[in-house]
């Protein structure tokens, strides 16, 4: 499968069919901001999130009382798009329910996911659509891999993770993949807008926000460029990274993780959005490079 190669004065972007994954974002000057997927720390580029976030209890979606075996994150991130729509700056990829899907979630839709790259915005905008005569109900999030450092950088120290607005929130944890019950205050957010990137975060696993408000998160170095990750559609955001890999992972999600103490039908499901019959529903992001 060929994949879509997007271009601009400021940027090269290039899109994989399988996942509809991007695979690179370079600059001008040649430098890569995603990651390569080392294998040796984790394996993926910049994967979607469908038709879950997350995981669920005992990687189990009940359907009317029917239980539908789906792990981490759904499958779409592991699915053949079709690229329905490609040219220099813009790609279209679509995925649509089949035999295979439906073993594992019981729902018709159609996925779409558009790439627009203009100057020094690469802007990807997820549409799901309800074929069927019943409400689907879905999340839908992205899992874009920054590296760390950042081109320019000599090393991983100094970087950070700014919010536009001043945060006291908290930030939720997994136990065995499941969102705790409760959040608690996270010290780096009380009354500031600034992360300071260590592995010592990321050794819980993921930084789940819930309650934030801010929609906009700037990445930095001490130099380089600044990665500018902008999400007014979803309500939720994931940071991740490995201790001691070369990324961290910007994700903006609508929905996540089940409730450890969750084992309700899907539909109940904190997080889920439900698409009526025949309508749909997007998702918008960008992602911005300044000097």
């Amino acid at each position: 499968m060929d994949a879509c190669t997007l271009t601009s004065t400021q940027l090269t972007a290039t899109i994989s069919p399988q996942g509809a994954e991007l695979h690179s974002l370079k600059t001008a000057d040649g430098d890569e901001l995603i990651w390569q997927a080392d294998a040796a720390f984790w394996a993926r580029h910049a994967p979607h999130l469908f038709p879950i976030v997350g995981r669920l209890a005992d990687d189990t979606l009940i359907h009317e009382g029917t239980g539908y075996n789906m792990g981490q994150h759904g499958f779409a991130r592991d699915m053949a798009f079709e690229i329905v729509e490609s040219s220099d700056t813009d790609c279209t990829l679509v995925l649509r329910d089949n035999e295979q899907t439906r073993a594992k979630f019981p729902f018709a839709f159609e996925l779409q996911v558009n790439f627009i790259l203009v100057g020094n915005t690469l802007a990807i905008t997820y549409t799901v659509r309800n074929p069927a005569e019943t409400i689907l109900p879905c999340s839908i999030g992205a899992h874009p891999a920054f590296n760390w450092p950042i081109p320019g950088n000599d090393s991983r120290d100094a970087h950070s993770i700014s919010f536009t607005e001043s945060e006291t929130c908290t930030v939720n944890r997994l136990d065995a993949g499941l969102l705790m019950s409760d959040g608690f205050p996270w010290p780096w957010l009380e009354n500031n807008n600034a992360l300071q990137l260590d592995d010592s975060l990321f050794e819980p696993d993921a930084m789940i926000f819930t309650d934030h408000h801010s929609r906009e998160v700037r990445y930095s170095g001490e130099k380089g460029p600044t990665i500018v990750v902008h999400f007014t559609d979803f309500p939720h955001l994931g940071i991740w990274s490995v201790p001691g890999a070369g990324f961290v992972c910007i994700e903006p999600w609508q929905g996540h993780s089940s409730p450890v103490n969750f084992k309700g039908e899907f539909s109940d499901k904190p997080g889920i959005v439900k698409i009526a019959p025949g309508a749909e529903k997007s998702w918008a992001m960008t992602i911005r490079i300044e000097d």
